[in-house]
């Protein structure tokens, strides 16, 4: 099943890295959290990546054109450096298709814009470029795709470190709560299509705003709540926050690893 990235964006808020690589190139460990989204898939069968590129598409072509499999797969060398065979591959089975989609573009747009790229398939997936997660992805997909709905998407509790607070007659408060505890569920992504979402988003729209209101109108829509791992890298702390986790070697979105 093809898998559409968004991988356009500027990342303003990782601005450390955004002003020199686009943000789905930061590193994590010693691979780009692009990579660690789609070695997820791959993990799950899904090998067919359709790339939508903008701020800097350029460095993520030369990433994949000068792949260096050597790097996080075992080898032999042989020859004093001339014969190289590797023990495993990573991407050796991978299909990747590159789309300049804009440099401004929203989301919305660079999905509809490699449209024709996804043939005849009426079924396929799409996410952002630097969400991770432990989900069982056959297990979400298969209900899905058990449901009569056009879309499904991931949604996951907060973590940001924020309080709901309900305030009554301008400036009474009557509650307060940490966001994980409000019951509040937010857009997780990983998302899953029918072909009939096109029909939902017009020219210039974003993805989520007006198409899945009218989703929601027509009952076209499902949400799938996770409660287990999930982390978006939006900031610098966040960078920091999983960089912790891989020198730990705490790295639960890693489902291909084996079980230590």
């Amino acid at each position: 099943m093809k898998v559409v990235l968004f991988c356009g964006g500027q990342g303003m808020r990782l601005r450390e890295y955004s002003e020199v690589i686009p943000k789905p190139m930061v590193p994590l460990g010693n691979r780009p959290i692009l990579w660690h989204v789609m070695r997820y898939y791959a993990h799950y069968g899904h090998k067919e990546f359709i790339l939508c590129l903008g701020y800097r598409g350029d460095l993520i072509k030369k990433y994949f054109v000068n792949y260096d499999e050597c790097v996080s797969n075992d080898f032999v060398l042989t020859e004093g450096g001339r014969d190289l065979k590797l023990l495993t591959s990573d991407i050796g089975e991978w299909k990747i298709t590159f789309v300049d989609t804009g440099l401004n573009t929203n989301v919305g747009q660079r999905l509809c814009a490699v449209k024709k790229h996804l043939g005849n398939d009426e079924v396929f997936l799409a996410n952002y470029a630097d969400g991770l997660t432990d989900l069982d992805f056959t297990a979400y997909l298969d209900r899905f795709l058990a449901r009569d709905v056009a879309a499904s998407f991931l949604a996951v509790k907060p973590t940001q470190s924020f309080h709901v607070v309900t305030i009554k007659n301008h400036d009474h408060v009557t509650g307060i709560s940490p966001l994980g505890e409000s019951g509040t569920w937010i857009n997780a992504g990983y998302f899953a299509f029918r072909k009939e979402i096109y029909k939902y988003i017009k020219e210039g729209e974003d993805l989520v705003k007006e198409p899945f209101r009218r989703l929601i109108d027509k009952k076209r829509i499902m949400a799938h709540k996770h409660e287990g791992f999930w982390m978006a890298m939006d900031t610098f702390k966040d960078k920091q926050f999983l960089d912790e986790m891989v020198s730990a070697d705490s790295v639960p979105w890693e489902v291909w690893r084996a079980k230590r």
